[in-house]
């Protein structure tokens, strides 16, 4: 069973969700012109935000060391500080290559990090809301290497590379493991053999959500779990742009055109 936060909705007010930027790959004039595309979308949708969930792999690679984060994003970081001070809720979920977020956010923007799996009840909607990561069937050996890059003993021997090389390793890790990918479209694969779908499929049976909210995937997806729940992959923006929007009522699958 999960936990449940409660985020009261306002009449005219939407809760927004969005995953996957993947800033800072494949090269930095790429990723900083998808960084001004994500900071074009948050300034649209700021207007009637209640919320605005950024659910993993916002970066490519992410380390926060105790006194030093990673060089760049600072557009994108003086947005979401701006955002948080006008009093926008932002929640950020750590995904696969942002894992090793810490407190850095939650210290500098009041941003809370979360790395499982929440249930939310937003409006008279109810929502379990994560990256997507290592659940359900298969990925064996993405699971193994979760764990080890979870491990405390791991992270605090990382920590005592100096940051420029501790960055780097990082950086070409996550280049070398995309590179054969190249940030191709993903295909649907079938139901049974979308593994977070099959996930949200065994969580149904023992508790109700009306939104299955997840990233990972870099597919847009909106499948229907059973008679009244839906799971959405909110997909990627190498190749998309697209991400969620829930008005109380409904929640759509968009596309971000500006």
């Amino acid at each position: 069973m999960h936990s449940t936060d409660r985020l009261p909705l306002p009449p005219n007010r939407a809760v927004y969700f969005a995953s996957d930027f993947h800033l800072g790959m494949p090269n930095p004039a790429s990723s900083r012109e998808r960084e001004r595309r994500v900071i074009r979308w948050l300034d649209a949708v700021k207007n009637d935000a209640e919320a605005i969930f950024l659910v993993g792999d916002v970066f490519d690679f992410w380390f926060e060391y105790r006194q030093v984060i990673p060089k760049g994003f600072s557009r994108l970081q003086g947005k979401l500080a701006e955002l948080a001070d006008f009093g926008l809720k932002i929640v950020l979920f750590a995904g696969n290559h942002d894992m090793w977020m810490a407190d850095y956010f939650t210290e500098e923007m009041g941003i809370p990090v979360y790395r499982l799996p929440r249930t939310y009840e937003i409006g008279s909607k109810r929502f379990l809301i994560g990256h997507g990561d290592g659940l359900g069937p298969g990925d064996f050996t993405y699971k193994q290497l979760k764990k080890l890059f979870e491990n405390r003993p791991a992270r605090w021997l990382f920590r005592w590379l100096h940051p420029d090389i501790g960055v780097w390793f990082g950086n070409q890790w996550s280049q070398q493991r995309k590179a054969s990918e190249q940030y191709k479209p993903e295909e649907f694969k079938g139901e049974e053999n979308e593994w977070i779908f099959q996930y949200c499929r065994e969580v149904e049976a023992h508790q109700h959500h009306d939104y299955y909210i997840f990233g990972h995937r870099h597919l847009p997806l909106d499948l229907k779990v059973s008679e009244n729940s839906r799971y959405i992959n909110l997909g990627e923006w190498m190749n998309h742009t697209t991400y969620a929007r829930f008005d109380g009522q409904t929640t759509q699958l968009l596309t971000f055109e500006g």
